[in-house]
């Protein structure tokens, strides 16, 4: 795989990126059951129609939310990355992948669990997004694990389901570990 080029994003006109700025904000305050067209209208004090007129409905306000999910954590691993020597890639890569879904955690959820929105994401999104676990790893089937493998602590901690006491962070540093180990691909 050869380096990805970060994919360009259409600009939102100042009102649809205050309209999304505004979503955001409820869905990580509230959670995403609670992201209606009628509460961000509200959060704007403006009539829910005038929503229409930026975004078609619910699920394109979702898909502008996703889409700047993935762009943030896309940016925040592949910044960590370059400042990695290369025996560090992986517990770096590790530790901002965690400190980027905790810090926001409505927005990883959105852009990480339930169906993708592909079609409405920019063409390369996703897959430049996704490139930082295989420049860590360089092997597709590690970086399918490692991701899987940090999703799924991600959730887990955001879900609360450690038993209380539990040293997440050398859950994580065993974890990284593990996948930085020679013959582990």
């Amino acid at each position: 795989m050869n380096a990805v080029q970060q994919p360009t994003r259409t600009p939102r006109t100042p009102r649809a990126a205050q309209i999304a700025a505004a979503a955001r904000d409820l869905l990580e305050e509230r959670g995403r059951n609670e992201l209606t067209m009628r509460a961000l209208a509200e959060r704007l004090a403006i009539r829910a129609p005038s929503l229409y007129k930026h975004f078609r409905n619910k699920e394109a306000v979702e898909a502008a939310l996703v889409e700047d999910g993935l762009a943030e954590m896309g940016a925040a691993l592949h910044a960590a990355l370059s400042k990695a020597s290369t025996p560090d890639r992986i517990p770096v890569l590790l530790a901002a992948y965690r400190r980027h879904a905790l810090a926001h955690p409505g927005l990883y959820r959105l852009a990480t669990t339930g169906p993708l929105p592909r079609k409405a994401l920019p063409d390369g999104l996703e897959e430049w997004a996704g490139s930082p676990f295989f420049l860590a790893t360089e092997d597709s089937h590690l970086a399918q694990a490692l991701w899987s493998y940090a999703h799924g602590m991600v959730v887990l901690e955001l879900d609360g389901r450690y038993p209380d006491g539990s040293d997440l962070s050398r859950t994580w540093q065993a974890g990284a570990r593990v996948f930085a180990a020679p013959g582990s691909t």
